[in-house]
Protein backbone atom coordinates (compact mmCIF):
# COMPACT_ATOMS: atom_id res chain seq x y z
CA UNK A 1 0.00 0.00 0.00
CA UNK A 2 1.48 3.54 -1.10
CA UNK A 3 0.40 6.23 0.45
CA UNK A 4 1.51 9.95 -0.12
CA UNK A 5 1.37 13.06 1.29
CA UNK A 6 1.40 16.49 -0.60
CA UNK A 7 0.86 20.24 0.19
CA UNK A 8 -0.52 21.27 -3.10
CA UNK A 9 -0.56 24.82 -2.06
CA UNK A 10 -3.93 25.60 -4.36
CA UNK A 11 -5.68 22.91 -5.20
CA UNK A 12 -7.58 24.22 -8.53
CA UNK A 13 -4.25 27.03 -9.40
CA UNK A 14 -2.15 24.01 -9.50
CA UNK A 15 -4.86 21.03 -10.44
CA UNK A 16 -2.77 20.01 -13.18
CA UNK A 17 0.19 19.34 -11.33
CA UNK A 18 -1.48 16.96 -8.92
CA UNK A 19 -3.63 14.90 -11.77
CA UNK A 20 0.02 14.36 -13.60
CA UNK A 21 1.61 13.42 -10.47
CA UNK A 22 -1.15 11.19 -9.56
CA UNK A 23 -1.11 9.42 -12.78
CA UNK A 24 2.82 9.04 -12.73
CA UNK A 25 3.01 7.67 -9.32
CA UNK A 26 -0.55 5.78 -8.46
CA UNK A 27 -0.39 6.46 -4.57
CA UNK A 28 -3.56 4.57 -3.53
CA UNK A 29 -3.68 6.94 -0.81
CA UNK A 30 -3.08 10.84 -0.93
CA UNK A 31 -3.25 13.11 1.99
CA UNK A 32 -3.45 16.61 0.61
CA UNK A 33 -2.86 19.91 2.36
CA UNK A 34 -3.50 23.83 1.47
CA UNK A 35 -6.50 23.43 -0.55
CA UNK A 36 -6.98 27.37 -0.76
CA UNK A 37 -10.32 26.25 -1.78
CA UNK A 38 -13.88 26.58 0.01
CA UNK A 39 -15.44 22.81 0.35
CA UNK A 40 -17.89 24.04 -2.58
CA UNK A 41 -15.09 24.27 -4.95
CA UNK A 42 -12.99 21.16 -4.43
CA UNK A 43 -12.04 19.71 -8.15
CA UNK A 44 -13.91 16.11 -6.59
CA UNK A 45 -15.06 15.28 -10.77
CA UNK A 46 -11.05 15.80 -12.00
CA UNK A 47 -9.65 13.46 -8.71
CA UNK A 48 -12.84 11.02 -9.70
CA UNK A 49 -11.73 10.51 -13.27
CA UNK A 50 -8.58 9.34 -11.92
CA UNK A 51 -10.19 6.26 -9.62
CA UNK A 52 -9.91 8.53 -6.15
CA UNK A 53 -12.73 8.94 -4.06
CA UNK A 54 -12.18 11.90 -1.65
CA UNK A 55 -13.46 13.74 1.40
CA UNK A 56 -12.43 17.73 2.45
CA UNK A 57 -12.45 20.12 4.39
CA UNK A 58 -12.39 23.14 2.63
CA UNK A 59 -12.05 26.93 3.16
CA UNK A 60 -11.56 29.48 0.78
CA UNK A 61 -8.30 30.95 0.44
CA UNK A 62 -6.22 29.33 2.95
CA UNK A 63 -5.48 26.21 4.77
CA UNK A 64 -7.84 23.12 3.51
CA UNK A 65 -6.97 19.33 4.08
CA UNK A 66 -8.52 16.19 1.98
CA UNK A 67 -7.92 12.63 1.81
CA UNK A 68 -8.41 10.53 -1.48
CA UNK A 69 -8.91 6.93 -2.07
CA UNK A 70 -8.20 4.09 -4.41
CA UNK A 71 -8.37 1.26 -2.51
CA UNK A 72 -11.63 1.23 -0.71
CA UNK A 73 -14.21 3.86 1.19
CA UNK A 74 -13.35 6.69 2.97
CA UNK A 75 -14.82 6.67 6.58
CA UNK A 76 -14.15 9.83 7.99
CA UNK A 77 -14.27 10.01 12.02
CA UNK A 78 -13.28 13.59 12.57
CA UNK A 79 -12.80 17.25 10.99
CA UNK A 80 -10.75 19.40 13.50
CA UNK A 81 -9.30 18.60 16.50
CA UNK A 82 -10.55 18.70 20.49
CA UNK A 83 -11.23 21.87 21.56
CA UNK A 84 -10.08 24.16 18.65
CA UNK A 85 -11.00 27.67 19.52
CA UNK A 86 -11.01 28.58 15.78
CA UNK A 87 -13.36 25.86 13.70
CA UNK A 88 -13.32 27.85 10.95
CA UNK A 89 -9.55 26.71 9.86
CA UNK A 90 -9.60 23.93 8.32
CA UNK A 91 -6.68 21.98 9.19
CA UNK A 92 -7.11 18.94 10.15
CA UNK A 93 -9.43 15.70 9.07
CA UNK A 94 -9.23 12.04 10.21
CA UNK A 95 -10.70 8.85 8.36
CA UNK A 96 -10.78 5.25 8.20
CA UNK A 97 -9.13 3.80 5.19
CA UNK A 98 -8.22 0.01 4.18
CA UNK A 99 -7.63 -0.79 7.59
CA UNK A 100 -5.94 2.01 8.34
CA UNK A 101 -6.60 5.64 10.76
CA UNK A 102 -5.25 8.43 9.25
CA UNK A 103 -5.02 11.84 10.55
CA UNK A 104 -4.45 14.41 7.60
CA UNK A 105 -2.70 17.74 9.02
CA UNK A 106 -1.54 21.44 8.17
CA UNK A 107 0.04 22.80 11.12
CA UNK A 108 -0.29 26.61 11.30
CA UNK A 109 2.79 28.55 10.21
CA UNK A 110 3.44 30.62 13.35
CA UNK A 111 5.31 33.60 11.51
CA UNK A 112 5.64 35.88 12.99
CA UNK A 113 7.49 34.65 15.99
CA UNK A 114 6.34 36.23 18.79
CA UNK A 115 3.51 37.06 18.53
CA UNK A 116 -0.32 35.61 18.14
CA UNK A 117 0.33 33.54 15.31
CA UNK A 118 3.32 31.95 17.06
CA UNK A 119 1.01 31.05 20.37
CA UNK A 120 -1.67 30.18 18.02
CA UNK A 121 0.58 27.71 16.53
CA UNK A 122 2.16 26.29 20.13
CA UNK A 123 -1.68 25.90 21.29
CA UNK A 124 -2.42 23.95 18.20
CA UNK A 125 0.31 21.84 18.75
CA UNK A 126 -0.43 20.81 22.41
CA UNK A 127 -4.13 19.84 20.95
CA UNK A 128 -2.39 17.66 18.75
CA UNK A 129 -0.41 15.75 20.99
CA UNK A 130 -3.12 15.28 23.59
CA UNK A 131 -5.33 14.04 20.64
CA UNK A 132 -2.24 11.69 19.37
CA UNK A 133 -1.73 10.49 22.76
CA UNK A 134 -5.49 9.29 22.87
CA UNK A 135 -5.50 7.51 18.94
CA UNK A 136 -2.09 5.58 20.34
CA UNK A 137 -3.61 4.10 23.20
CA UNK A 138 -6.72 2.03 20.87
CA UNK A 139 -3.52 0.15 19.50
CA UNK A 140 -4.54 0.37 15.87
CA UNK A 141 -2.66 1.01 12.89
CA UNK A 142 -2.26 4.80 12.80
CA UNK A 143 -0.73 7.36 10.86
CA UNK A 144 -0.29 11.04 11.43
CA UNK A 145 0.70 12.77 7.84
CA UNK A 146 1.14 16.18 6.27
CA UNK A 147 2.82 19.24 6.42
CA UNK A 148 3.86 19.78 10.01
CA UNK A 149 6.00 23.23 9.37
CA UNK A 150 8.12 22.06 11.39
CA UNK A 151 11.78 21.54 10.85
CA UNK A 152 13.00 19.01 13.65
CA UNK A 153 16.89 19.30 13.60
CA UNK A 154 19.60 20.91 11.74
CA UNK A 155 20.22 17.94 9.22
CA UNK A 156 16.34 18.75 7.95
CA UNK A 157 17.51 22.53 6.90
CA UNK A 158 19.82 23.96 4.38
CA UNK A 159 21.94 26.41 6.41
CA UNK A 160 20.30 26.03 10.04
CA UNK A 161 22.10 29.56 11.34
CA UNK A 162 20.08 31.47 9.17
CA UNK A 163 16.67 30.00 10.51
CA UNK A 164 17.09 30.55 14.46
CA UNK A 165 14.22 33.15 14.59
CA UNK A 166 11.67 31.55 12.22
CA UNK A 167 8.90 30.10 13.55
CA UNK A 168 9.45 26.42 11.87
CA UNK A 169 12.78 26.08 13.54
CA UNK A 170 11.58 27.28 16.97
CA UNK A 171 13.18 25.82 20.36
CA UNK A 172 9.19 25.82 20.90
CA UNK A 173 8.10 23.91 18.34
CA UNK A 174 11.02 21.17 17.93
CA UNK A 175 10.45 20.53 21.25
CA UNK A 176 6.61 20.12 20.53
CA UNK A 177 7.62 17.70 17.66
CA UNK A 178 9.57 15.56 19.89
CA UNK A 179 7.51 15.54 22.61
CA UNK A 180 5.14 14.24 20.61
CA UNK A 181 7.65 11.74 18.82
CA UNK A 182 8.27 10.36 22.37
CA UNK A 183 4.68 8.98 22.77
CA UNK A 184 5.71 6.18 20.47
CA UNK A 185 5.12 7.49 17.13
CA UNK A 186 8.04 6.80 14.27
CA UNK A 187 9.26 9.92 11.98
CA UNK A 188 9.41 7.23 8.80
CA UNK A 189 10.99 9.62 6.20
CA UNK A 190 14.47 10.04 9.32
CA UNK A 191 13.53 6.23 9.82
CA UNK A 192 14.54 5.24 6.47
CA UNK A 193 17.41 7.84 5.68
CA UNK A 194 18.93 8.50 9.13
CA UNK A 195 21.77 10.77 8.52
CA UNK A 196 20.95 11.74 5.43
CA UNK A 197 20.01 15.18 3.82
CA UNK A 198 16.39 14.89 2.29
CA UNK A 199 14.32 17.78 2.08
CA UNK A 200 10.17 18.17 1.16
CA UNK A 201 10.18 22.22 0.28
CA UNK A 202 11.95 24.59 -1.30
CA UNK A 203 11.27 28.22 -1.69
CA UNK A 204 10.13 29.81 -5.04
CA UNK A 205 12.93 32.63 -4.77
CA UNK A 206 16.71 32.87 -4.76
CA UNK A 207 16.76 29.52 -6.99
CA UNK A 208 16.46 27.47 -3.81
CA UNK A 209 15.26 23.90 -5.92
CA UNK A 210 17.55 24.67 -8.47
CA UNK A 211 20.47 24.85 -5.20
CA UNK A 212 19.08 22.48 -3.03
CA UNK A 213 18.66 24.87 -0.61
CA UNK A 214 15.56 23.34 1.49
CA UNK A 215 13.60 22.16 4.37
CA UNK A 216 12.35 18.93 5.59
CA UNK A 217 8.43 20.05 6.84
CA UNK A 218 6.31 16.93 5.64
CA UNK A 219 6.12 14.26 8.09
CA UNK A 220 4.64 10.99 8.00
CA UNK A 221 4.71 9.34 11.71
CA UNK A 222 3.42 5.99 12.23
CA UNK A 223 2.48 4.65 15.00
CA UNK A 224 3.71 1.00 16.51
CA UNK A 225 1.98 -1.20 14.41
CA UNK A 226 1.81 0.74 11.34
CA UNK A 227 5.61 1.51 12.16
CA UNK A 228 6.17 -2.77 12.06
CA UNK A 229 5.17 -2.11 8.22
CA UNK A 230 7.11 0.10 6.87
CA UNK A 231 9.15 -0.77 3.63
CA UNK A 232 9.78 2.69 2.36
CA UNK A 233 9.90 5.75 2.57
CA UNK A 234 10.60 8.65 -0.11
CA UNK A 235 10.56 11.55 -1.81
CA UNK A 236 9.26 12.86 -5.54
CA UNK A 237 11.52 15.50 -5.21
CA UNK A 238 11.39 16.04 -8.93
CA UNK A 239 7.90 17.12 -9.25
CA UNK A 240 9.25 20.34 -7.86
CA UNK A 241 10.79 21.08 -10.94
CA UNK A 242 7.89 20.88 -12.87
CA UNK A 243 6.17 24.15 -14.44
CA UNK A 244 3.68 26.10 -11.86
CA UNK A 245 4.17 23.31 -9.14
CA UNK A 246 4.26 23.42 -5.43
CA UNK A 247 6.71 24.57 -3.49
CA UNK A 248 6.56 21.49 -1.73
CA UNK A 249 7.38 18.17 -3.77
CA UNK A 250 5.32 15.11 -2.72
CA UNK A 251 6.46 12.33 0.09
CA UNK A 252 5.57 8.78 0.05
CA UNK A 253 5.70 5.77 1.93
CA UNK A 254 4.89 2.13 1.51
CA UNK A 255 3.25 -0.31 3.74
CA UNK A 256 3.77 -3.95 3.24
CA UNK A 257 0.40 -6.35 4.09
CA UNK A 258 1.74 -8.01 7.10
CA UNK A 259 4.24 -6.47 9.91
CA UNK A 260 7.96 -7.84 9.24
CA UNK A 261 9.46 -10.45 11.54
CA UNK A 262 12.48 -11.85 12.07
CA UNK A 263 13.01 -15.83 12.01
CA UNK A 264 13.94 -17.23 15.47
CA UNK A 265 16.87 -19.86 14.90
CA UNK A 266 14.55 -23.11 14.41
CA UNK A 267 12.01 -21.28 12.13
CA UNK A 268 15.54 -20.26 9.86
CA UNK A 269 17.03 -24.00 10.36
Amino acid sequence: MKVATYNANGVNGRLPVLLRWLEEAEPDVVVLQELKASSERFPEAAIRDLGYDAVWHGQKSWNGVALLSRVGEIHETRRGLPGDPDPSQSRYIEAAVNGILIGGLYLPNGNPRPGPKFNYKLAWFERLIEHAAGLLETGLPIMLAGDFNVIPSDLDVYKPERWTDDALFAPEVRDAYFRLLDQGWTDALRERHPGEVIYTFWHYFRNAYGRNAGLRIDHFLLSPMLAERLSDAQVDTHVRGWEKTSDHAPVWIELVDKPKTKLGKKARA
